[in-house]
């Protein structure tokens, strides 16, 4: 059980890692942020349907557990057309490093979700992130608007993953994923078609905006997020969350020598993620001294 722990445990690492480089992908490809997560819905669930016609697995679900899963799946579609405005109208390592807040909200609403008691380092350790975050804003104000958008795409991501934690538990990780998809397609499509923009120029894009956008679908969001749903049943939201906070600095490395200038930061910014990170290491640290006192 306890080598089943660290191979997920690695296996989120990676999967972060990714979604790091999402968010390098969402400031190179250049359609409107709406246009770029009705694809990347749509054409990942593409991928997972064959999927899971490949694996022959069951498209079944209960009536009740299908209307969770719509819901779940317009909470996903509103959580990345947030994430990507944000990135666009401040930058990756601005719009990353907000999302080092989502370790604080899981500690609250997470008990909520799973009737347990608040713990008392879970919210210690979100505290100290919290005042990371804000050595950072102290010094990049002007990218205030992305900071609101990116804030309601934590929230917005804290809430389906705490959601995604209980269907997990009777249904498998991409079936899940492949209705969420398709609710978060259905809802933003409807969207488009009140605001007139199905047409001709919606469906063309450069070779360079579809080569992205199909790793984006397939790599970063196919693969990384089904994973992430399966990784979810060895570890709790809680744990998923605050490694998610790394996220950040794989996404701010990878900025730095992908994008260029716009990405370079102040010294103060970087002192914030330093202390994200060490944060991180500090709460698994604490976690493994927990459970070696349960044994």
């Amino acid at each position: 059980m306890r080598n089943d722990n660290l191979k997920s445990y690695l296996n989120l690492h990676l999967i972060v890692f990714i979604w790091g480089f999402t968010a390098i992908l969402g400031a190179l490809i250049t359609i409107d942020a709406e246009n770029l997560v009705w694809y990347r819905m749509f054409l990942a669930g593409i991928f997972l349907g064959i999927f899971i016609v490949y694996k022959k697995q069951s498209f079944k679900v209960p009536v009740k557990e299908f209307f969770k899963l719509i819901f779940v799946g317009l909470l996903i579609a509103l959580h990345w057309i947030f994430f990507f405005k944000a990135i666009h109208i401040s930058n990756v390592s601005i719009t990353l490093s907000i999302f080092s807040l989502g370790a604080f909200f899981a500690s609250l609403l997470e008990p909520i979700f799973y009737g347990r008691k608040i713990l008392w380092y879970e919210v210690f350790f979100g505290l100290i992130i919290i005042g990371g975050l804000g050595l950072i804003l102290q010094v990049e104000i002007k990218y205030l608007q992305g900071v609101y958008f990116a804030l309601a795409s934590i929230i917005l991501g804290v809430l389906f993953t705490l959601m995604n934690g209980k269907l997990i538990a009777d249904h498998e990780p991409s079936v899940i994923t492949f209705y969420e998809f398709g609710a978060g397609v259905f809802f933003i499509s409807v969207y488009f078609l009140f605001q007139g923009k199905f047409k001709a120029d919606f469906f063309s894009m450069s070779l360079n905006n579809w080569g992205l956008l199909l790793v984006l679908a397939s790599v970063c969001t196919a693969y990384a997020f089904t994973a992430s749903v399966k990784v979810m049943q060895r570890l709790t939201p809680y744990t998923v969350m605050l490694t998610t906070n790394l996220e950040p600095v794989y996404g701010i490395i990878l900025a730095y020598f992908i994008l260029g200038g716009k990405e370079k930061m102040s010294t103060e910014f970087y002192i914030g993620a330093v202390i994200i990170v060490i944060t991180v290491i500090l709460n698994g640290v604490f976690k493994h001294y927990q459970n070696k006192k349960k044994v």
